[in-house]
């Protein structure tokens, strides 16, 4: 049986940069109205910046290093031969590091929905696995969303919706057993977690389930974004909440974590309902404060893209042109981000939005040594 990775590696993608498909209710369909002012005369390059020609919107970061995708298709060719024990191999070399080991999982996730007959040879041979359960617990939550489908909830047709309905369930109680095998592991908790608003859990049943999440990884990226998802207004929270939510998780982030991030989640999470942004000086420092935390996550994070076309979004909307240039700067070509591609055309408005962070800000052209040029200026801003 013959696999192709491609497939796994555009699932990994759009996960960690929090523009999965199963994480919105509906993709948000491009602006028509959206327009585009950059002066004739604006030289991205002589401000630091990728040049026009050399911008990408079929990305929003730098494409993984070949070293990386060739060890992601060694492993799956592995697992999709039966050696189950390379998957548990996989997960257990990032135990304690619970960030990594969710992202490890999510791998596995995505091999898994290729082709699972290796995961439910693992759950035969070793039952007590916690890993194993888990994640069998988590394709459950993922294949009740790929039936529901993504549209509005009266659009769901009955039979699928009542299916949809079935499987949650299944998969929170699938997700409390694994709990069971392992006290310390919180891979089960973020899959009750993730699944507690589509199986309409109220409050005091969330409560429980996030208390578990937290007294076992406080700070858990993926967890988190589930989180704060259930606490939006659209599904069991208020704005507000919402808001309160992501500043508490921002504040109390340790060094180097890509956290405080999500509170530009939060922001966009407003702005798509519609609703204002804070304003004023508050909320200007809550922007440089985020900024200032992701300067010091490791640039290879593959979430750290994504975060940084956020920032520089929402720092050009509140007037900090400057810090915004800088983001501009380290995301270099990569445009394809979401924020981007609402407004339109991804490389226009994203061009269009560097032009303004110079003007704005009165930056000055950067020494000729410091300008890249030409098309093939990836490689200068590959993390």
């Amino acid at each position: 049986m013959t696999h192709l990775i491609a497939p796994l590696v555009a699932v990994l993608v759009i996960i960690l940069i929090r523009g999965a498909r199963e994480k919105k209710n509906a993709p948000a369909a491009p602006k028509p109205s959206a327009r585009y002012r950059v002066p004739a005369s604006f030289d991205a390059a002589a401000y630091g910046l990728a040049p026009r020609e050399a911008l990408d919107p079929s990305r929003s970061g730098p494409p993984m290093p070949a070293r990386t995708a060739e060890a992601r298709q060694a492993l799956a060719n592995t697992l999709w031969g039966g050696d189950w024990r390379a998957a548990a191999d996989h997960l257990a070399a990032a135990a304690g590091d619970w960030d990594e080991h969710w992202s490890r999982f999510e791998l596995l996730r995505a091999v898994a929905r290729e082709d699972d007959a290796w995961l439910t040879a693992w759950r035969a041979a070793d039952p007590d696995s916690c890993d194993a359960a888990a994640l069998e617990a988590d394709l459950l939550v993922h294949r009740a969303w790929e039936i529901r489908g993504g549209g509005y909830a009266k659009e769901v047709p009955p039979e699928r919706m009542a299916r949809f309905r079935e499987l949650l369930p299944a998969a929170i109680e699938a997700a409390r057993r694994a709990a069971l095998l392992d006290e310390r592991n919180p891979a089960p908790w973020v899959v009750m977690v993730t699944a507690a608003r589509g199986a309409q859990l109220g409050p005091e049943r969330f409560r429980p389930l996030w208390e578990g999440l937290v007294a076992r990884a406080p700070h858990h990226y993926e967890g988190h974004w589930q989180g704060m998802q259930y606490w939006c207004a659209k599904w069991y929270g208020t704005n507000g909440q919402m808001m309160r939510f992501a500043e508490q998780a921002a504040d109390g982030a340790p060094p180097h974590s890509p956290l405080p991030g999500l509170y530009l989640h939060a922001l966009s999470e407003l702005e798509e309902r519609g609703a204002g942004l804070p304003v004023g000086p508050a909320a200007q420092a809550r922007l440089e404060a985020v900024a200032g935390a992701l300067a010091e996550v490791d640039p290879a994070d593959t979430r750290l893209p994504g975060l940084r076309h956020l920032l520089a979004h929402y720092l050009g909307r509140a007037g900090l042109y400057g810090a915004a240039l800088e983001q501009f700067r380290l995301i270099g070509p990569w445009c394809g981000a979401r924020v981007w591609a609402e407004q339109g055309d991804p490389a226009e408005a994203f061009h269009a939005a560097r032009a303004e962070a110079v003007e704005k800000s009165g930056a000055r052209p950067v020494p000729p040594a410091q300008q890249p040029r030409g098309k093939n200026t990836g490689a200068a801003f590959h993390a």
